[in-house]
């Protein structure tokens, strides 16, 4: 408690003698930073006091809240002037590289092909399609550039076209909050339906009469999706028949439609449990049947083929197995094992075709594709042939085909398109991402790399340097993490990535645990009570590259985004020191405050991935590394933090306390800056390129902080 203490005595000086907000053209002159008020708030649970000194700036319509952030964007901007002319050639150098003029990869469908692309000067994608051939006339379905004129921001859901291929549904959000509007486009005429349904989260699935919608509807305080609708074609939505409520709040829910096209299903899920519900997608008003019973502790999915059902599960199989069962005896009893479990790889998804099934795998931390015939003749796997790589299964709609459609990229290698004859074994690159001004790959090398964490675990790192480096500790090098809901952060290309490799950094992931690069036990030995393993992990990982004399401290960059900003403010906290500078994106920092109220967004879905405060024992092991909690009177890293007004995961009051706290009791001279978007949301600023803005600040940031001019 000394520190709580101490913060109070800190804030009551504060309150004295910087309780206003400087005006802006001080702010400017001086660049002295903004300082927020004070106005304590006790918080108690399980007995302990804690003061909040920064509650306040959860006020979202409150003018002081908005003219703190204008404040601190300002002080960011004066701060950042002198790299204004670095950052704009960064942004034409990062835009130059990306082929303005440019076309996906046609994908059938159908009767049509369909496809998107882009023309010169334009943010945003137009989505098309042809009928029969690709030689055939264009037809433009949704031009996003004009749906986004007037509008700061814009995004597109949805997209799902019926059953006769003449209407498309698609959704529009045109603030970020993630919050859409449903509209209905007739594909022969061009004409727009008076159908309009607002307040939608953009995810929906026809039914087979052409004239039915599903759509998922959510909780507008929470966000959490937990309705799902029913809407005739023609009708006022406010006749629309709620078809499933998600009673559950750590459940969210959602509708689809399977591959065969024969069933829609309505799937609730959290972080430990799912189950799925299933009607006959001809039977639009019919009644939705459990598939099974939500279970603690079983996650499954399920798709559709022939006379059974195939069910992905991780029921006696923690890395999941795959499972057949006929489509009227749907319960775990009549389930047959088709994919045995193993406990060195982990099944990631399937893809059925008619004559194979196709397996996404990952092993050793490295993604696989796995093909099988149904017949039982052939497998083999695709080889790749780097050290570090992501391959995954592309979109691939049609049922009736022996072409897999398969994507490929590595930290040296453009996002690759192929088609694969999994019978003849031959493969077609369809598209390789053109990275223009010179590129070649054969100018960089990617390497994988094993760093030692604190309890001897070996962690994955993945780096990518242009040839010719020294690894005589002087390089500088950036350090990315993630590490949260399983979610694997891959060896992936960036084209913006060469703004700070060409010009001498080596860029890094740390793959620690919580994500699920290792299978599924890498993830659960970084959440709950494990999370800490997280945050040493990535120092481990930052320690093995000063060690190896890849890099040093003075020169050692870190950033993360969402969790990944948690990492980053857990990591800072537990080793400042071994930093010179980090960027933290929309980070999730006030976890104690957050997750104590379940009228915050995600809250109470993340109860398994987090814990629950309001059980004691998670509570103090969330507070002993929560960032807001832990920030302490000493010497932090250079840091650079962002968030969005609009955030509709992390609410920008998070990153907003926790800089206004750490200038409060930090005690070095190091740049700290608050740069918040006040016209988007969790992702940023939309468009093709205007999302680059973002990427050329933080580069000049970092780049700056390291020495290197224009």
């Amino acid at each position: 408690m000394c520190f709580l203490k101490f913060s109070i005595i800190v804030g009551l000086w504060l309150v004295m003698t910087n309780n206003l907000i400087p005006q802006n053209q001080n702010l400017i002159e001086d660049k002295n930073p903004p300082v927020a008020k004070i106005e304590p708030k006790q918080l108690k649970i399980h007995g302990d006091i804690r003061i909040d000194n920064y509650y306040w700036l959860k006020e979202r319509e409150n003018q002081e809240v908005v003219d703190y952030l204008n404040a601190e964007n300002d002080y960011t901007q004066a701060v950042m002037a002198h790299t204004k002319d670095f950052e704009d050639l960064l942004f034409e150098e990062i835009k130059g590289r990306i082929k303005q003029t440019d076309v996906s990869v046609p994908y059938k469908l159908d009767d049509y092909y369909y496809y998107y692309r882009y023309e010169e000067g334009k943010e945003y994608p137009i989505y098309c399609r042809k009928k029969g051939s690709l030689e055939s006339p264009e037809a433009i379905m949704i031009d996003a550039n004009e749906l986004a004129e007037g509008h700061e921001f814009l995004s597109i859901r949805g997209r799902v076209v019926s059953s006769e291929q003449n209407i498309i549904a698609f959704a529009v959000d045109t603030v970020g909050r993630r919050i859409y509007t449903i509209y209905f486009k007739n594909l022969e005429t061009g004409e727009l339906y008076t159908d309009e349904i607002p307040e939608a989260t953009g995810n929906m699935a026809w039914a087979n009469d052409n004239k039915t919608l599903f759509y998922t509807r959510q909780d507008l305080k929470t966000l959490r999706s937990y309705q799902i609708y029913r809407h005739k074609l023609g009708t006022d939505e406010s006749k629309d028949v709620l078809v499933y409520e998600e009673k559950d709040e750590t459940f969210s829910t959602y509708v689809s439609k399977t591959k065969s096209k024969k069933y829609l299903l309505i799937g609730s899920y959290q972080t430990l449990s799912s189950e799925y519900r299933y009607l006959r997608a001809d039977n639009p008003k019919g009644r939705f049947k459990i598939f099974l019973k939500r279970e603690r502790n079983h996650e499954y999915d399920v798709d559709h083929f022939q006379d059974k059902f195939y069910i992905r599960t991780n029921d006696q199989a923690k890395n999941f197995r795959l499972m057949a069962t006929p489509v009227n005896r749907t319960r775990k009893r009549n389930w047959v094992e088709v994919i045995p479990y193993r406990p060195d790889v982990l099944l990631r998804g399937f893809e059925i075709f008619m004559d194979h099934l196709v397996l996404q795998e990952r092993k050793n931390g490295l993604t696989q594709i796995r093909i099988i015939s149904w017949n039982g003749e052939e497998e083999h796997y695709l080889d790749f042939g780097e050290p570090a790589y992501l391959a995954y299964v592309s979109t691939n709609p049609d049922i009736n085909t022996r072409i897999l459609r398969y994507g490929y990229t590595s930290m040296t290698t453009p996002n690759s398109i192929y088609d694969y004859d999994m019978v003849t074994r031959e493969k077609v690159l369809m598209k390789r991402d053109e990275v223009l001004g010179g590129f070649d790959s054969n100018h960089y090398r990617t390497d994988r790399l094993f760093a030692i964490s604190s309890d001897g675990t070996e962690i994955p790192i993945s780096i990518v340097y242009r040839k010719g480096i020294k690894r005589d500790g002087n390089n500088p090098l950036l350090l990315y993490g993630y590490g949260s809901y399983g979610y694997s952060m891959d060896a992936t290309f960036s084209s913006p990535r060469l703004s700070l490799i060409d010009r001498g950094f080596i860029y890094a992931i740390a793959h620690v645990r919580g994500g699920q690069e290792m299978g599924r036990q890498w993830y659960e030995d970084g959440k709950l009570l494990n999370k800490k393993n997280t945050f040493t992990d990535f120092i481990a990982c930052a320690e093995y590259l000063v060690h190896e004399k890849y890099t040093s401290p003075e020169n050692l960059f870190a950033m993360g985004g969402s969790a990944g900003g948690l990492l980053m403010g857990a990591v800072i906290n537990m080793a400042p020191d071994l930093f010179k500078g980090v960027v933290a994106h929309v980070p999730w920092v006030d976890i104690i405050t957050t997750m104590l109220d379940p009228s915050i967004p995600l809250t109470t879905s993340e109860y398994d991935e987090w814990g629950d405060p309001n059980e004691k024992e998670y509570y103090e092991y969330m507070l002993s590394y929560s960032p807001y909690d832990n920030v302490q009177a000493k010497d932090y890293p250079n840091l650079l933090v962002t968030t969005g007004l609009h955030d509709s995961q992390v609410q920008y009051w998070e990153p907003a306390k926790w800089v206004a706290k750490l200038r409060a009791l930090k005690t070095d001279e190091n740049l700290l800056l608050l740069k918040t978007n006040m016209d988007a949301g969790h992702g940023g600023p939309s468009g093709r390129f205007k999302r680059y803005r973002k990427t050329a600040f933080q580069y000049a940031f970092i780049l700056d902080l390291a020495g290197i001019k224009e």
